[in-house]
């Protein structure tokens, strides 16, 4: 199960993530951000994965997109979500990716 949640401020934005970014919900987050991202206009993003508890590829895909296309601030206290924050900021190539809809499209 994944938990998304999101906090606006004026300048800022903050998604948090609490559970595990993977399979089906890897792509819930990737229908949250084609939804949501476009809404944020300019704000500075951040990602806080403190509560992550596994991240398969296809979640560190989606992640590494959200990162690419905004230069969000990683937010990691633990050794599992530092090793995760260190491969998302890492992997720069997916900054062209779109996410697909449910039905793959």
């Amino acid at each position: 199960m994944l938990r998304i949640s999101l906090e606006q401020k004026e300048a800022a934005a903050k998604v948090t993530l609490e559970g595990r970014v993977a399979g089906p919900w890897a792509a819930e987050l990737g229908r949250f951000w084609a939804a949501t991202g476009p809404l944020l206009g300019s704000k500075q993003l951040s990602i806080d994965l403190r509560n992550v508890t596994y991240a398969d590829d296809s979640g560190k895909q989606v992640l590494s997109t959200i990162h690419a296309q905004t230069g969000a601030t990683l937010v990691a206290s633990t050794p599992l979500t530092r090793q995760l924050a260190a491969e998302i900021a890492a992997n720069p190539n997916n900054g062209d990716k779109e996410f697909q809809n449910a039905d793959g499209e």
